[in-house]
């Protein structure tokens, strides 16, 4: 059974004519154009920067229409009740609550 195995295994045609097992992933669709200002806004992390101040992080927000970005200064170590203090404080004070926040997969960067 075990040489079965290591055989399909390294065996390109049984490879590529092996079932499927996992559901395929659906259409990808486009993000919306807004027609308002920070109505729809990106966020990401700037990290493992030098320390200046006590900070070593960037949170990065910007807006799709006018492409306004803002600039926060914060730490590697910022929770997630701390992301909220800095959003609230930099941007949904300015702007309002937008209805959509579209975010960098941060466990890609060894963020928070």
């Amino acid at each position: 059974m075990r040489e079965v195995k290591r055989y399909i295994e390294g065996c390109n045609a049984c490879q590529h004519n092996k079932n499927c097992t996992e559901q395929l992933a659906g259409k990808l669709m486009p993000n919306l154009i807004p027609n308002t200002a920070w109505t729809h806004i990106l966020a990401d992390f700037i990290m493992k920067l030098p320390l200046v101040q006590g900070y070593n992080t960037i949170l990065v927000v910007v807006d799709w229409f006018t492409k306004m970005a803002h600039f926060v200064p914060t730490t590697e170590k910022t929770t997630a009740e701390g992301l909220a203090r800095l959003f609230r404080d930099n941007v949904w004070w300015l702007y309002g609550l937008p209805e959509s926040i579209i975010c960098q997969a941060l466990e890609d960067q060894g963020g928070i």
